[in-house]
């Protein structure tokens, strides 16, 4: 007998939901049955473009009893009110990055989750694609021996260049930590563990930003957040890692993402592709070796963390994309800046539990 699939919606309909709204046709279990917006004419945009069914009203999409999940894709500062909306609702929620924008706010939601035992999941669900599930396998296979150090980099000359209304990445909740530090952080901790204290430094290298897209060439906002942090993980394992994120680099020729063993070095992909390469360099061997990859979803496959959310549901165990791990996250990227402020290490109040890796030799859309 065929399984019914989980229907689910998704609220905001801006830069990035479209490879979400593609979800329901890429896996097995989940149908994108609405989609809404503050800007209803958007919203219907969206549905025709991608053949959803409904075009609703934020309201309308919350009281619909068929949607069990709602992605939010809402802009960062938003994303704590529509999870507690969503949750109020009695639906469960997956946000994309960040979780919230503060401490408290995500709290709240996952207070909230655990009273009316519902689920929250939240992107990045790159970690789930074939180039960071083999990087996983690797170090778990031991092929690098016992890791004792990593480095990230995430340096470019901000999001003024191409996003039309990029206000909210200079606001709070906003900047290179908030934007891209969740796709390292993921990587990082879903392969290494969780963090146990951080030390950093930040700036704001300048006072205002000068857009340079077609739509408003020219045109200047101000800079209310650091745009350049470099900061120090302790991890509870003893790993020590590094990470630099900024919009105030024109280029460079660092790695993205690199673990250090005992017996060798892994250079990771971008964190925020689902592909490679990835590779390899072991103790002894001065050439570097590309790997292949052990696990799929290598294309953009941004959805997976939401269809292995709705299988862990009707499974009744754990999801991957979890609430847990994505506060942890938020918890380390806020102590970043408050190590800063403070001239202080921050020790991390949270913790949490590796996710399980995929397993090998799924089909193409199956997450089980």
């Amino acid at each position: 007998m065929k399984k019914a699939k989980t229907k689910v919606g998704i609220i905001g309909c801006g830069n990035i939901s479209g490879i979400y709204c593609q979800a329901g046709t890429k896996f097995h279990n989940i149908e994108i049955t609405a989609c809404a917006d503050i800007d209803t004419v958007r919203a219907k945009a969206k549905a025709e473009e991608y053949n959803i069914p409904k075009a609703l009203t934020v309201k309308e999409l919350l009281d619909d009893p068929e949607i069990q999940i709602v992605i939010n894709l809402t802009v960062p500062g938003a994303h704590a009110k529509v999870a507690m909306a969503v949750l109020k609702a009695g639906k469960s929620v997956y946000n994309e990055k960040p979780l919230a924008t503060r401490r408290e706010d995500a709290k709240a939601i996952l207070k909230l989750a655990a009273q009316k035992k519902l689920r929250v999941g939240c992107a990045p669900d790159t970690f789930l694609g074939g180039g960071l599930q083999t990087c996983r396998k690797l170090i778990d296979d031991g092929w690098i021996g016992t890791p004792v150090a990593a480095s990230g980099f995430m340096q470019h000359h901000g999001p003024e260049a191409w996003h039309p209304n990029p206000e909210f990445f200079y606001e709070a909740g906003g900047g290179p930590m908030f934007d891209l530090g969740p796709y390292y952080l993921t990587a990082l901790t879903s392969i290494l563990g969780p963090v146990e204290r951080v030390c950093g430094s930040a700036r704001a290298s300048f006072a205002e930003r000068v857009l340079t897209s077609a739509q408003r060439y020219g045109e200047k906002i101000p800079v209310g957040i650091p745009t350049h942090i470099a900061g120090v993980l302790d991890f509870a394992s003893g790993v020590v890692g590094t990470l630099t994120t900024s919009f105030d680099v024109w280029s460079h020729r660092l790695p993205f993402l690199e673990i250090y063993g005992s017996e060798g070095t892994l250079s990771m992909p971008d964190p925020n592709t689902f592909g490679g390469p990835v590779m390899i360099c072991r103790a002894g061997i001065k050439e570097w070796s590309e790997v292949p990859f052990t696990h799929g979803y290598v294309e953009n496959s941004r959805g997976v963390g939401i269809a292995e959310m709705a299988a862990a549901i009707k499974a009744k165990r754990p999801h991957r994309a979890n609430a847990e791990m994505a506060y942890h996250v938020l918890d380390i990227m806020h102590a970043f800046h408050d190590a800063s402020a403070g001239n202080k290490y921050v020790h991390i109040k949270s913790s949490m539990t590796r996710p399980e890796p995929l397993p090998l030799g799924l089909l193409a859309g199956r997450v089980e």
